[in-house]
């Protein structure tokens, strides 16, 4: 995918790296039992050492580990059996302790993989840097007070994952897919549920521009908690231009963070960037080390579900889709789901052609998930069956369709009910076909003198006859042997 940003004095090439903050799903806090639930009440899920109270001690929520080592394992990447958490000190309203336990230079994963499913067929790898677990701050809330900000510490002390990606990426389009791939493979983990309104996944941009053809790394700004795909993609072509407007007016860029306003569609300054010395990282005295042993990553990696990537070549193995279309059943969880049990036992390219075109299409226009589909894979894979048996031609098909979407009813009854099976007998056909060739001797003689492509209007004067119900496929048979010269 070519992204280059044209210059009067050449052409730039722009480099991405995403850090994307994922909230465990946990029942608890990464170092306390406070709940981790989104939606209570301000200040109602906070411990003492969620409030930084002196004297109290942090204890590992083992699940939160086994959390972590699941997606690294999700993500292809290595799985350090010991790791250090470590003290990040800086001072924030909403972050108690005045520093966060985060992971430093020994963090639970390091290295891995993930591939991005490009809109040509293709497939592109972007490397993963590493994955820590930190603890998160809470939320100042600053428009509820005329002189002052409130804070709400019911999300300080809830367990991320920390992933960051090598600067491997090249485009805003690539940083949208690579987001989207990530949230898709979080959820078929049951790690994080990606839920980016709530906050539960969050993206912090790292954006640098060069010469094209230039492999040296320039200074870069840090665009911090961006909350949408869209957002994530509106930053970094923003970011990347005024780098490349700052360069070719002979300035220089200042190493930063900078904040994306989504009403202008531009960053803005938010601080200097901080280097990792100015956070004086050490060791937390209060946790040892983290240690588990090849069992335990076994007994882990035993329970992990059928990925995107292994079920994409799966469906374009056993269904004989392509990569494409595969790629956008699976990259929902749900969705894949319904497509196999529609598929299962028929012909899979029609399953798919209703699932992606009419399912949701109506998914899409009623904003719901598929699975709150007014109609039940059970009953679009009956319908499938009428087609296949030529109860039902593709076009009553639909008919039979909007009906169910109204109703929630299994079509066999819908078609009872109306009447609505296709005539398949060639008499009543035939009888249909001589009224309309009796009644058009005009059109009879300019089929026979060689306008052939009228073949379609006799088509469709047979099935107004039929009140649509004839086989257009047995109707063009019938026709081309009775318009014979």
């Amino acid at each position: 995918m070519s992204y280059v940003i044209k210059g009067e004095t050449g052409d730039w090439e722009v480099v991405i790296g995403l850090e994307v903050h994922a909230q465990v799903i946990a029942k608890s806090k990464l170092f306390s039992g406070a709940s981790a639930d989104f939606g209570a009440g301000p200040n109602t899920q906070v411990s003492f050492i969620d409030a930084g109270m002196p004297g109290m001690l942090p204890v590992i929520n083992e699940h939160c580990v086994a959390q972590a080592v699941r997606t690294g394992l999700g993500l292809k990447a290595k799985i350090n059996q010991r790791s250090v958490f470590a003290r990040k000190n800086y001072f924030y309203a909403d972050m108690p302790q005045g520093y966060q336990i985060s992971q430093y230079d020994m963090p639970i994963v390091g290295e891995g993989m993930l591939i991005l499913d490009m809109p040509d067929g293709g497939t592109r790898a972007i490397g993963i840097e590493r994955l820590h677990l930190e603890q998160d701050a809470g939320k100042s809330i600053h428009d509820m007070h005329a002189s002052s900000s409130l804070i709400d510490l019911n999300r300080s002390g809830v367990a991320l994952m920390e992933i960051v990606s090598k600067p491997d990426l090249r485009t805003p389009e690539e940083a949208g897919i690579y987001l989207k791939k990530l949230r898709s493979i979080l959820r078929y983990l049951g790690t994080c549920d990606g839920n980016m309104e709530e906050g539960s996944l969050r993206c912090d941009a790292n954006v640098s521009v060069r010469p094209v053809g230039s492999v040296d790394l320039r200074t870069r700004c840090e665009i911090k908690n961006v909350n949408s795909v869209r957002f994530v993609m509106e930053a970094i072509a923003y970011e990347a231009q005024r780098h490349v407007d700052v360069y070719e007016s002979g300035g220089a860029i200042a190493q930063e963070t900078r904040l994306f306003d989504a009403n202008k569609g531009e960053t803005r300054t938010m601080r200097s960037k901080e280097m990792a010395h100015d956070y004086r990282y050490f060791p937390d005295p209060d946790l040892l080390p983290l240690e588990f042993d090849d069992a335990y990553v076994a007994k882990i990696k035993a329970t992990l579900p059928e990925l995107p990537d292994d079920k994409k070549a799966r469906f374009i193995t056993d269904y004989g889709l392509n990569a494409y279309d595969a790629g956008v059943l699976v990259a929902d969880q749900d969705n894949a789901a319904y497509f196999e049990a529609v598929a299962k036992g028929r012909d899979a390219k029609l399953a798919n052609n209703w699932v992606s075109s009419n399912v949701f299409a109506v998914l899409n226009a009623r904003n719901v998930p598929i699975t709150e589909s007014p109609v039940s894979a059970k009953h679009l894979g009956r319908l499938l069956d009428l087609i296949s048996d030529n109860t039902l031609s593709s076009r009553m098909a639909k008919d039979v369709f909007e009906i169910m979407i109204e109703t929630g009813k299994d079509p066999e009854s819908i078609v009872e009910a109306g009447g609505m099976k296709q005539i398949t007998d060639t008499g009543a056909i035939e009888a249909a076909i001589d009224q309309v060739v009796a009644q058009n001797a005009d059109k009879v003689a300019q089929y026979r003198a060689g306008k052939v492509q009228i073949m379609g209007w006799f088509v469709g004067q047979v099935m107004k006859a039929t009140q649509g119900k004839a086989s257009p496929a047995l109707c063009s048979e019938l026709l081309t042997k009775k318009l014979a010269p």
